[in-house]
């Protein structure tokens, strides 16, 4: 079966134009040049080579559009031209019999769906590659969706994965732009992403996790999920209603204030991605529904983005250069954010990021699109060979989609003007004695940690020289995340230290002596001017040593 398949994807590609594509990923013996030339000319000539890659990921299945509305949301990979065409990708399956649906149910829930339920509607709502949609009723009266898993989509997705991980492999060993795109490592968070996408209890989870960051938010709704007739491969959801959020007409016609509607249903995602670090990742329209009232509701949870604390505050240092439209700092944090920085030209980027800046030097933000700036700056990101983390690259797909949504409900909406206010709360969250505090003792933490075990360690390497000498092997590559830990450690504790320092002067200071209250506002201003100071003294030195 699986040799068929291999044989099926490489007369795909042959058949729309893309043999290059099956050299490269080592499915050359399975399409010979005679049949690549001849299969399927005069249809794919007509066609663009994005267009031609949509059309071959959709006659190859379900994985294969998985896989290419993941890289629609990869701008730093792909140029507009493929993020626009592979954005056209519908996830939806052909139905499942009947029969099929009713045994996955009676095996998952132990019971005729009728017994289970109040009420199950056997034609589905929605039928898409990984699952089925039907309406429900629960003996309450309660309306719901139950999802139920197609049932070869385990086995389907399984198999397509593992071969697409053996042509990654392939294509890395033969093929410049697998290795410097790491294209090994984009299959496996897929295979990672989708293979998270077949667990309903997992999506479940997911959708508990949204609803207990938004408890005390009455204008967003969450789906409740019904533990007891959920399974890994059964999913009942509270079933939301409401007007599709793109459908203006219905919007106009209920007296929805759109205007208000576009700023709510954006500080949402916001509230998401930079207070919460969790947001949904697969944002359009047709999983947004708004209520009479201008309350926004949110369904399907598969695909999520998750970010550590560091990924999260590189993506804030990055958003406050990319606001202040400073080419210094934007080069900088571009750097912190990229997965891959080898195959950069420092001086290039940097003329880049200058060249950049000074297109948008005299125009307010207000009248900036955050769109065409992003694209801008991911044209850099390509031509420079950088690579983002997958969670930052969706979170600028998903922004890119906020500020779509919103220029559909409001020509006027301006997501900068609606971004701002959320990163300013974060500088002062992040400049507050707490947060430094923290950070104080994290750096501490490091540094002790890496005192306490240097002697052990120190003894064992002796203990190896003595038994008969040691053999050291150095590349400049390996070395690399070694030094920028423990410059990093070094630096956070020194700028830790003093700025706790100047804190808690200013502090005993202003409290001690009456006379000093009167300059309460003035220390505490030279006090940030000097570790403000202090902190890009240290980010100069770093970006010095590492250039």
């Amino acid at each position: 079966m699986r040799l068929s398949r291999y044989q099926e994807i490489a007369d795909t590609l042959a058949r729309h134009g893309l043999g290059f594509l099956a050299d490269a990923v080592g499915l050359k013996r399975w399409a010979p040049p005679a049949v690549r030339r001849s299969a399927g000319a005069a249809r794919w000539q007509s066609h663009t080579v994005p267009e031609r890659v949509r059309l071959a990921l959709e006659d190859l299945g379900p994985t294969f559009v998985k896989l290419g509305q993941l890289l629609s949301a990869r701008p730093d990979l792909l140029p507009q031209s493929f993020i626009v065409e592979l954005s056209k990708l519908q996830d939806a399956g052909e139905v499942v019999p009947e029969e099929a649906i009713l045994d996955i149910l009676r095996h998952e829930l132990g019971d005729e769906p009728e017994e289970v339920f109040a009420r199950f509607d056997r034609t589905p709502l929605a039928s898409a590659s990984i699952g089925q949609a039907h309406a429900a009723t629960l003996r309450d009266g309660t309306p719901v969706v139950v999802k139920v898993r197609r049932p070869d989509a385990l086995r389907q997705v399984h198999e397509d994965l593992e071969i697409l991980e053996n042509l990654a492999e392939t294509a890395s060993r033969v093929w410049e732009p697998a290795r410097t795109y790491n294209l090994r490592g984009i299959v496996q968070e897929f295979a990672q992403t989708l293979r998270a996408e077949l667990d309903y209890l997992r999506e479940g989870r997911n959708a508990e996790r949204f609803a207990a960051n938004f408890a005390q938010q009455a204008n967003v709704h969450i789906p409740r999920v019904f533990w007891e007739t959920t399974t890994t491969r059964v999913l009942t959801l509270e079933r939301m209603t409401g007007i599709k959020i793109s459908d203006i007409t219905a919007l106009d016609a209920a007296g929805i204030d759109r205007k208000a509607l576009a700023e709510a249903g954006a500080g949402i995602i916001l509230q998401m991605i930079f207070e919460d670090s969790f947001f949904h990742a697969d944002l359009h329209p047709g999983n947004l529904f708004v209520h009479a009232d201008g309350s926004v509701a949110l369904i399907d949870f598969g695909m999520v983005g998750e970010m550590s604390e560091e990924l999260h505050n590189d993506l804030i240092q990055f958003l406050i250069a990319f606001t202040r439209r400073n080419p210094e700092a934007l080069t900088a944090a571009l750097l912190d954010l990229s997965v891959t920085k080898g195959h950069a030209d420092l001086h290039e980027l940097r003329d880049a990021m200058a060249s950049f800046v000074s297109t948008y030097a005299g125009l307010p933000l207000s009248e900036i699109k955050f769109t065409h700036l992003l694209q801008e700056l991911l044209a850099i990101v390509r031509q420079q060979r950088l690579q983002l983390p997958r969670e930052i690259a969706l979170v600028f797909k998903v922004l890119i989609t906020v500020e779509g949504i919103g220029t559909q409900l409001d020509p006027d909406f301006d997501l900068i003007g609606v971004l701002t206010p959320f990163v300013r709360r974060l500088i002062k969250q992040r400049l507050s004695a707490a947060a430094i505090a923290r950070r104080v003792a994290e750096a501490s933490a490091d540094t002790g940690a890496l005192l306490l075990e240097l002697p052990s360690r120190l003894r064992r390497i002796l203990e190896t020289v003595d038994r008969g000498g040691i053999e050291v092997h150095l590349r400049a590559a390996e070395l690399e995340p070694l030094v920028t830990r423990t410059e990093r450690i070094g630096n956070r504790l020194v700028a830790g230290l003093i700025t706790a320092a100047l804190i808690n002067g200013v502090g005993e200071i202003v409290v001690s002596e009456k006379r000093w209250r009167s300059w309460e506002g003035g220390l505490m201003g030279a006090g940030v001017t000097v570790v403000t100071g202090l902190a890009s003294y240290l980010v100069w030195t770093t970006r010095r040593r590492r250039g």
